[in-house]
């Protein structure tokens, strides 16, 4: 018989509470091994966000764009009369064209330049749904004045929305052409993108000198009510040129997507980071565990020579790991989560704790821990009944 204590208490927590030092070490790697973890995934999934908030702010039903367009990065043009010849067609209810460009940036604060991404819009035909922008659409009316998007990054940009309240309109520099800052709007910033300009499609030619008007980077489609979407899209898809798509705002804004995860170096670099944490974590608990048993084999053995089975003990064994895995995951979530918040602050990135994301790290954690005991099991086959005497 087991000792009354030990029939009341779990055996793998009577384990880890007898070396307090060992536990606390345990539970530290643990927690940054998650720390690790949620990092890699969030600022991976604020880059994937922070890419595809502009598409969820454009006022259309289907979008035209270059098939080689794979990222708003390096969208490429194509003739705006592609659009113009489907204005016609049964179900379009209007058409909007969409200039996209980086222009460089000169910091009124301090002179230096940076690259800012600006889109040139028809103020009669606005393709952005944003309240803040159809509030200021006489503004852009008017050549060379312009919106600046308050959510960009400051230090980079320079504190615009400070100076405009003392001088209202501010005049900047882009593309060493004066410009008129006259309002602002919120879009964010990305990873491709420190901020935002936007103007007339007329303001967005004269920025861009070597554009020509006749050359947009996106159509924008709305469709009547009660059209069938699928339907349209596969009219419109089989008059224009086999080198353009037209696509859902899923379709489109899942390119994005698939260029960022798959495409480029970004989505990959993450992955390895929550791998190496992942492995990280996994050769910290091993190393906890395995020390444990080894500490432990007389026990063990006297365990077995009482007629426990292994299957007992490989279960107390597991049951210390899942423990740990549970009591390292906590600290090591709200250490992510405090740090969601002052790395948003700082980058104005969409970042924060997401429910799927805790279950995905406490999953990986659990199978973390669970595997290094799985490993340090070998060493509990060594305890032999033979070893007490």
């Amino acid at each position: 018989m087991l000792p009354k204590l030990f029939r009341k208490t779990p055996l793998a927590l009577l384990q880890m509470s007898s070396q307090r030092t060992r536990l606390l070490v345990a539970i530290a790697g643990i927690a940054f091994a998650d720390f690790l973890m949620f990092f890699q995934l969030g600022v991976r999934d604020a880059l994937f966000d922070s890419q595809v908030r502009p598409y969820a702010t454009l006022k259309g039903d289907l979008f035209i764009v270059n098939k080689l367009s794979d990222n708003l990065q390096s969208i490429k043009s194509f003739p705006r009369d592609n659009l113009y010849r489907i204005a016609g067609i049964d179900g379009v209810e209007s058409i909007r064209p969409l200039y996209i460009g980086q222009a460089s940036w000169r910091n009124p604060d301090n002179q230096a330049s940076r690259q800012i991404f600006v889109y040139g819009i028809d103020p009669n035909r606005p393709a952005f749904d944003l309240p803040e922008v159809e509030q200021q659409l006489d503004k852009l009316k008017l050549l060379n004045q312009v919106l600046f998007d308050k959510a960009g990054l400051t230090p980079q940009l320079g504190d615009v929305t400070a100076l405009l309240k003392k001088q209202n309109p501010l005049s900047v520099q882009a593309n060493d052409l004066e410009v008129k800052v006259v309002g602002l709007f919120t879009l964010g910033s990305s990873f491709s993108a420190e901020g935002n300009l936007l103007m007339s499609d007329s303001t967005f030619l004269r920025l861009f000198s070597e554009r020509r008007a006749n050359d947009i980077d996106l159509g924008i489609i709305e469709a009547n009510p009660n059209v069938s979407i699928q339907q349209l899209q596969a009219d419109l898809q089989a008059i224009v040129p086999d080198n353009l798509l037209v696509l859902t705002l899923e379709q489109f804004s899942a390119r994005e997507f698939a260029y960022w995860n798959t495409g480029s170096s970004i989505g990959p670099t993450f992955n390895l980071g929550v791998a190496i944490g992942f492995l990280v974590g996994a050769v910290i608990v091993y190393q906890i565990l395995y020390t444990d048993v080894s500490d432990h084999l007389p026990e063990y053995a006297t365990l077995k020579a009482m007629g426990y089975s292994d299957l007992y003990l490989i279960g107390v064994i597991l049951q210390e790991a899942f423990l740990l895995a549970a009591l390292g995951f906590l600290p090591g979530f709200l250490l992510a989560s405090g740090f969601y918040t002052f790395f948003k602050s700082v980058t104005f990135l969409p970042i924060a704790m997401k429910l799927s994301r805790a279950v995905t790290v406490l999953i990986l954690t659990v199978v973390m821990c669970g595997g290094a005991g799985a490993i340090a099991l070998r060493k509990l086959r060594a305890a032999d009944p033979a070893d007490i005497f």
